[in-house]
């Protein structure tokens, strides 16, 4: 079944990516680094990129923080590195943007959470104070709602008003309006201050699954600021993988979303990557965009003991992922390629024929050779201790041959 269309949002413009509006839905992720750590978030940064981040946001929270940003920023455009860099900012977001005026250009966008700046008290100058900011130099804002740290004279307003309703709400339910009202409120609030809609994104993140869903659901409904999603603390491992893909799969099949960030706590010295990888998998999935050919590969059973099948998957997989940077460049529309690497003759052939390219290893027992078929056609059987090597070259044939290299003249030059 295909998505719904996608929820007609108001384009904002970071640096040079176009997030909503119907523009392709961005992946974003975020640094672990201390960002006053200049070469440590540098490096950060950069691998990010790298792997596929097309925005990547750093904590922006000491002063020594913010003297680092317009370096880090430099050093990354000298790199050849330009993915722009976000400011996350929370209780002195006001002073660090008004005392650092070169922090504040360098950055392309800043992240502001209504919870702990001060609206929705008796005065909203420092929000004003950083929304104004905004303007003078003609950032955008998210405006990133967090249940963990929602304004509470708003919700303890909404409390009391359920409270005297015929037939009051559950605290959740009302929790989760509070939400909602909060980025929305938060969101005019910025407009009479004068930054503009299309300045604007909207967050709303919760920790629970349905919780999100919900939440992200009213936002659509009765607004059309660009969304970013994502809960805001997945979880370690497979826990924060599968949280994140139940709940952002669900919206972005129904059109909701514009940016995604899967928020995944990272083991000890583990690979701050991944988050931008899941990411990737979960649009790929969704056929909503594409980023690097897929493997398809059986999980194994009785008939492949062998472990052979699987370490040629994950090594093609490896491949193809660290060809890309170069692909991406030269070989347009090899992210769609199907690649099948099956452990035996039940589904081996038959997903290999579906695939672009694809190989059908021999299970237990059967006989040792493995044929390939390309574009649902056999092409030729391999036999040896060199299948491996000779299914990539094959590989790469193909690559060649069916994605065109640009030539000077499709690339502008």
């Amino acid at each position: 079944m295909a998505a719904s269309p996608r929820r007609n949002s108001v384009p904002v413009r970071i640096g040079s990516v176009m997030v909503g509006g119907g523009h392709p839905i961005v992946v974003q992720s975020m640094t672990n680094t201390d960002t006053a750590d200049t070469p440590a978030t540098v490096n950060q940064v950069m691998a990010l990129a790298n792997a596929g981040s097309e925005l990547v946001r750093v904590t922006v929270n000491t002063e020594e923080a913010a003297r680092a940003v317009p370096g880090i920023v430099e050093t990354l455009d000298k790199f050849g590195c330009r993915v722009p860099v976000i400011g996350d900012f929370h209780y002195n977001g006001h002073i660090l943007l008004k005392k650092y005026p070169a922090m504040a250009r360098a950055l392309a966008k800043y992240r502001i959470n209504p919870g702990n700046v001060n609206i929705g008290k008796k005065h909203d100058d420092n929000f004003r104070t950083m929304i104004e900011a905004a303007v003078e130099y003609d950032r955008p804002v998210r405006i990133g709602v967090n249940w963990g740290s929602l304004d509470q004279a708003l919700l303890t307003r909404m409390m009391d008003e359920n409270n005297r309703r015929p037939e009051p709400l559950d605290a959740k339910a009302v929790t989760l309006r509070a939400i909602v009202v909060s980025a929305i409120e938060s969101a005019k609030a910025a407009e009479r201050y004068g930054l503009g809609r299309d300045n604007i994104i909207l967050s709303a993140k919760v920790s629970g699954v349905q919780d999100l869903i919900a939440v992200y659901r009213m936002l659509a409904a009765e607004s059309d600021y660009a969304l970013h999603l994502g809960l805001t603390e997945a979880g370690l491992g497979s826990k924060g993988i599968v949280a994140t893909t139940a709940a952002m799969g669900v919206l972005l099949q129904e059109g909701i979303g514009d940016t995604i960030r899967a928020s995944l706590t990272p083991l000890p010295n583990g690979d701050r990557t991944e988050e931008v990888i899941v990411c990737q998998q979960i649009l790929q999935a969704l056929e909503l965009r594409s980023f690097t050919p897929q493997v398809t590969a059986c999980p194994g059973c009785g008939r492949t003991t062998s472990t052979f099948f699987q370490d040629m998957a994950d090594r093609i997989q490896t491949y193809l992922r660290e060809q890309m940077p170069v692909w991406k460049e030269t070989r347009p529309g090899v992210e769609e390629m199907k690649v099948a690497v099956m452990g035996c003759i039940v589904n081996g052939p038959g997903e290999s024929k579906h695939s672009h390219i694809g190989i059908s290893l021999p299970g237990t027992f059967e006989e040792p050779v493995a044929p390939v078929y390309v574009d649902g056609k056999l092409k030729c059987t391999l036999r040896g201790d060199s299948i491996v090597q000779e299914f990539i070259a094959i590989l790469n044939d193909y690559v060649e041959r069916r994605y065109t290299e640009r030539t000077l003249e499709s690339v502008g030059v």
